[in-house]
């Protein structure tokens, strides 16, 4: 099965465990709530970063996409199969508003307050089996995430055998159309960080790594 054949019919079936699902209702594709105030993430994410990515990126999606699919067939789907029916008709302008919705809640919800360091139990196993040990998986996500050119996400996922890897999508792109299940993301659109950090994505994603991510919600998703 191709890339394109998979999201088509599997994506609504991978939404994550854990994941606050976004339904649709009437054409309408609501901007869900922070889980944590606008200046929870301060220093490593300010709320005037919050502010400009949330309130006005985030919720640009939402209302973008209320009004493409307004009158259409897509009024009446979930989030997930907005996506999955929008990419395999290669409605671009859909999905792309649908996945970055979808994407920024994901990533918010990947962050938390006074998060980071290691994670424990099941998860902290599997990433020693799939990295060597904390510090190789730090590194390697790290990498990965800095590495995607242009704009785009980096994640921590599942494979179809249930093991751990770190892999990138460019723009609105899912890891779900590759057959991963996402467990973690970071968003390096410049966006995400640029009034924080200017061009030192490297800096700003140590530090989410290390400060913010969210280990609860990635072990939900496992």
């Amino acid at each position: 099965m191709n890339r394109r054949d998979f999201l088509a019919v599997g994506i609504g079936s991978a939404v994550v465990a854990g994941f606050p699902a976004i339904i649709g209702k009437a054409a309408s594709f609501e901007l869900p709530p922070l889980p944590y105030k606008d200046d929870a993430l301060a220093p490593v994410i300010t709320a005037n970063t919050i502010g400009f990515h949330y309130g006005k990126h985030h919720k640009a999606y939402a209302d973008n996409l209320t009004r493409l699919a307004k009158g259409s067939e897509f009024e009446s789907m979930s989030l997930e199969q907005v996506i999955s029916t929008s990419w395999a008709k290669k409605n671009t302008a859909v999905f792309n508003n649908a996945a970055q919705l979808w994407n920024h809640t994901f990533y918010w919800n990947s962050l938390r307050p006074n998060g980071g360091g290691k994670p424990t139990g099941n998860l902290a196993e599997k990433i020693d089996e799939a990295f060597g040990d904390f510090a190789q998986f730090k590194k390697a996500f790290a990498d990965m995430t800095v590495s995607q050119f242009g704009s785009g996400w980096g994640w921590l996922v599942a494979d179809k055998r249930g093991k751990l890897t770190v892999v990138k999508t460019k723009d609105a792109e899912v890891p779900m159309s590759d057959g991963f299940k996402p467990l973690l993301t970071i968003d390096v659109w410049e966006h995400a960080y640029y009034l924080d950090y200017q061009n030192r994505r490297a800096a700003y994603v140590d530090a989410v790594i290390d400060k913010l991510l969210n280990w609860e919600f990635a072990a939900k998703n496992l």
